[in-house]
């Protein structure tokens, strides 16, 4: 969270036509927080994309998409919502239609478990690219704390819960052990 990946996606998708080439953008239909099928960054950056589900076949929406309009790159934001399945079905984009794939989400979540998805994308992926961000401590984030309503921090729970920086802070690992999302007022 907070490290910029949807930023680097759209910087990415642009470069691409900035080539003459054409991207597909997809993004999971359960996140809407910046509208349904749409990407879009902290920095005020966004772009429509198609929508994938936990029953959507990528590898038959992308060769459907491919045929009304060629397509160069397939980028993926939200990848963590990906099942299994799915990122082989993007393996068989890279391997039979040679499309490349790009991927951005996170790896763990909340209580430091990997996500199917990103647990897939883990052992298939080609090459490994980490967007780092910082905890309040100046440490490199690799966690995500989630916090209750009042600030404090949750440890269990369902793992998916749609949120920003009201629910969610980017922590290393120190302060993701110690529950503490931001430095401590006195």
């Amino acid at each position: 969270m907070n490290a910029g990946k949807s930023t680097v996606l759209l910087q990415a998708s642009h470069n691409y036509y900035e080539q003459g080439m054409r991207t597909l953008l997809m993004t999971a239909a359960l996140d809407d927080r910046a509208g349904v099928g749409k990407i879009a960054s902290r920095i005020g950056l966004g772009k429509e994309a198609d929508l994938f589900s936990g029953d959507t076949d990528v590898f038959a929406a992308i060769v459907t998409r491919h045929e009304q309009d060629k397509i160069d790159c397939v980028m993926i934001d939200e990848a963590q919502f990906l099942s299994a399945d799915q990122v082989w079905q993007l393996s068989k984009v890279t391997d039979e239609l040679r499309i490349p794939v790009l991927c951005y989400g996170l790896r763990t979540d909340f209580a430091g478990e990997l996500f199917p998805g990103s647990a897939t994308l883990l052992a298939l992926a080609d090459h490994l690219r980490e967007i780092r961000t910082i905890c309040w401590c100046g440490s490199k984030a690799s966690m995500v704390l989630r916090m209750d309503e009042g600030g404090k921090p949750v440890k269990a729970g369902t793992q998916v819960v749609i949120g920003g920086n009201d629910v969610y802070a980017s922590v290393c690992r120190k302060h993701w052990k110690s529950g503490e999302p931001h430095r401590s007022e006195g």
